[in-house]
């Protein structure tokens, strides 16, 4: 297919369709409190969880695949009408073949590519905005992104700082062209700073340190961060392109009906909000219930948000995360739903 519209008519990639999974299981903090040395107290103040939901058996494929299907449902429509799969995620099945090709099994999508995209909780951003450039350019018509991480897998249960964040979820949306349309997204902002890498990584796994026993007794394999030195950067971060995008697009804070933050952490999403004058009842939020699943973080605010009718059509929202790599960034959008 072309990459170009011969007629020259402007399209903007709409988000057409939502859907997600959360796993059954919840691992409370009170069941944290039995296995390292933490209380609900100490978890809920610095970071506003409460719960999270862990995949016992399967893989972060079928977290997506789960998420597609749903999204399907709602939509009325056939895997084989999906043009292309983004998978953003940490967690893949295996490093190769790419979950999205997994997932295009699972699902039936027979008439689809796709690939995964890397770029830790910003992932989402990043390939919702790839995503975009290949609808907007008329190179495809349905494409199906889907944030999906199993965190569990990666997390170190007798770490007491990092065990307490994350969870497992998928979350998956529909971006479809539209000509001279209002609606879909708008603009984006996305940034990257490679130095901070050494402060939030999975040291072991690639080809820098390849499986050994020294790297398994060594822990080297599950999920590495300096919460302290992140949490400085992060905030900063993510409250600042969060303001970059609403001021580079001539809006307040009044203008915007709602910020869709990755949930990593309350104070964090609290800070973005000051940084945009924005009231509290304007931020979405499920931390409390999910903590950080990584990639499905957003997604899954927009889809849970949209099916409660809290999410309307022609509402203004800033979609916005702060990851590892480093990497940062936001997407602002008009809801079409």
């Amino acid at each position: 297919m072309s990459g170009h519209d011969p007629k020259g008519t402007r399209k903007r990639a709409v988000i057409t369709g939502v859907g997600h999974y959360v796993p059954e299981y919840r691992l409370t903090n009170a069941e944290l409190e039995k296995m390292v040395d933490t209380t609900d107290d100490w978890i809920r103040t610095r970071t506003g969880i409460v719960e999270r939901r862990i995949l016992k058996n399967g893989a972060t494929s079928d977290l997506a695949a789960a998420a597609i299907n749903d999204l399907l449902k709602k939509r009325n429509m056939a895997a084989s009408e999906i043009d292309m799969i983004i998978v953003a995620t940490v967690t893949p099945d295996m490093f190769f073949p790419a979950t999205a090709c997994v997932v295009q099994e699972k699902i039936g999508a027979k008439n689809a590519w796709g690939f995964d995209l890397s770029a830790a909780c910003s992932g989402f951003i990043f390939a919702l905005v790839t995503a975009a450039q290949f609808v907007e350019n008329g190179s495809y018509k349905k494409v199906v992104v889907v944030g999906a991480d199993k965190m569990s897998s990666i997390t170190d249960y007798t770490d007491r700082a990092n065990c307490i964040l994350f969870g497992d979820a998928a979350s998956a949306l529909l971006l479809e062209p539209r000509e001279d349309t209002e609606y879909g997204i708008l603009d984006h902002i996305v940034h990257c700073d490679g130095a901070g890498g050494p402060l939030l990584n999975m040291p072991a796994g690639g080809s820098l340190n390849p499986a050994s026993h020294e790297t398994v007794d060594r822990k080297m394999h599950y999920l590495y961060q300096d919460g302290k030195a992140v949490f400085k950067v992060a905030v900063v971060g993510m409250a600042e392109v969060s303001y970059e995008i609403i001021e580079r697009n001539n809006l307040t804070g009044k203008d915007v009906d709602w910020l869709v933050p990755h949930q990593a952490n309350k104070r964090i999403i609290d800070a973005t909000a000051n940084r945009m004058c924005l009231d509290s009842s304007k931020v979405m939020l499920n931390i409390d219930r999910y903590g950080n699943t990584t990639a499905a973080t957003i997604p899954l605010c927009l889809s849970e948000y949209y099916q409660s009718g809290q999410l309307k059509k022609g509402q203004t929202l800033v979609l916005s995360a702060f990851g590892a790599g480093y990497t940062w960034g936001a997407v602002l959008v008009k809801w079409a739903l």
